[in-house]
């Protein structure tokens, strides 16, 4: 594992969801200035983070970017934030912004909670490089 984790941008996800995995990697392909590390919900990490803020341990349908020591987003605000320093094309996301977080967060429960029947779990291997960006702790 990677112990510069602290400097790194923290995606955390749902560990058994197949739209969850396909993000993640989709994250790990475009992610050039190897800026951000993820970790499952179900993980001791991720059940760690969602104890220490007072966020629910038992539900996983919300994604979150955390930047340690400084701010936690979650869903569309996390989506957002991610395309965002991606940077090139993505940054076209900040129109986003435009869209009052009440109506993107509505949108984004509705996927997320239709997310098992969108995509089947994938077996998806990362290369060695992608694996040392999961936190296993």
């Amino acid at each position: 594992m990677d112990e510069n984790w602290e400097n790194k941008y923290i995606v955390f996800f749902d560990g058994d969801c197949g739209v969850c995995n396909f993000w993640v990697q989709w994250i790990l392909e475009r992610d050039k200035k190897d800026q951000f590390m993820f970790a499952s919900l179900q993980s001791d990490f991720g059940q760690k983070f969602l104890t220490e803020r007072g966020l629910n341990t038992k539900i996983f349908n919300t994604m979150y970017l955390w930047k340690p020591g400084q701010y936690y987003l979650e869903k569309s605000k996390a989506i957002l934030k991610i395309a965002n320093l991606l940077g090139g094309i993505y940054k076209l996301s900040a129109l986003g912004k435009i869209i009052p977080s009440f109506l993107s967060d509505r949108i984004y429960d509705v996927v997320s909670k239709n997310r098992m029947k969108i995509a089947n779990q994938k077996c998806y291997l990362p290369t060695p490089h992608q694996r040392a960006k999961f936190i296993q702790v």
